[in-house]
C-alpha cells in the first residue's frame, strides 16, 4: 500500500505554489533515480570479482556515500518546497522507467562497463531536470548542478578503467548493461588464431630452423 501523500498549502517564499510543487515533482524523479543508483552501486560493490577487485571495491564506497547524501539533500528540498518526498521501495519500483541492474557476480571491467551505462542514464536525466527546473527555481537548479558535477567525476573514474590508449571506450555503442559487459569481457581475451594463421606461424618457425 502506497503511503498517503499530502502536499502542503505553501512553498518557499518568492515562488508560486504551482511552480514550487512542479519543481518538487521533478525532484521526486531525481530522488528515485539517486536511491536506485546508491543501491545499484552497493550491489556492484558486493559482487565485483577478479583482477583489480580491491581497487574497484574500495572506489565504489565513497561514491555510494556521496550519492546517499544526495538522496537526503533532494528529499529535504522536496519537503522544503511543501511536498511529501516518497522514499519507499514500492514508490520507487512503481515510478521508475528503467529495469533492475542486470549483473550479479562479474569481473571488475564487466561491472564498470555496466555501471557506466547506469551513470549515463542518471546524468542525462539530471541534466534534463536542470533545464526545466532552472526556469522555475534557481536554488533547486544549483543543487542539481552540483550533483551532476560529482556524478560526472565518478563516471570519469570508471571510464578510466575502460578507455583504450586511443581514447575510445571499450564498450562503445552498447545500450544494454549485459552487452557492455560482454564487450569488455571479450576485449580481455585474445582472439584464437585461425587455421591459416596457425599454418603461417608454423611455416615461419620452420624457415628459421
Amino acid at each position: 500500500m502506497a503511503a498517503e501523500k499530502n502536499d502542503a498549502a505553501f512553498t518557499v517564499p518568492g515562488l508560486a505554489l504551482k511552480n514550487g510543487h512542479r519543481v518538487a515533482e521533478i525532484l521526486q524523479g531525481r530522488l528515485h533515480a539517486l536511491n536506485d543508483l546508491q543501491l545499484t552501486l552497493k550491489h556492484a560493490h558486493w559482487n565485483v570479482v577478479g583482477p583489480g577487485f580491491i581497487g574497484v571495491h574500495e572506489m565504489l564506497d565513497p561514491q555510494i556515500e556521496t550519492v546517499r547524501a544526495m538522496v537526503d539533500v533532494v528529499a529535504e528540498r522536496i519537503a522544503t518546497l511543501g511536498v511529501s518526498p516518497e522514499g519507499t521501495p514500492g514508490a520507487l519500483v512503481a515510478a521508475r522507467t528503467w529495469d533492475d541492474y542486470a549483473l550479479g557476480r562479474a569481473s571488475t571491467l564487466e561491472h564498470l562497463a555496466a555501471l557506466d551505462l547506469v551513470y549515463d542514464g542518471v546524468v542525462t536525466d539530471h541534466r534534463a531536470a536542470i533545464e526545466t527546473v532552472g526556469e522555475l527555481d534557481p536554488v533547486s537548479e544549483d543543487m542539481l548542478i552540483g550533483q551532476v558535477a560529482e556524478l560526472e567525476l565518478f563516471q570519469w573514474f570508471m571510464r578510466s578503467f575502460l578507455t583504450t590508449v586511443d581514447g575510445d571506450l571499450s564498450h562503445a555503442g552498447a545500450t544494454r548493461e549485459t552487452v557492455a559487459a560482454a564487450r569488455v569481457s571479450g576485449a580481455q581475451k585474445a582472439p584464437a588464431p585461425t587455421k591459416g594463421a596457425a599454418k603461417k606461424g608454423a611455416a615461419k618457425k620452420a624457415k628459421k630452423k
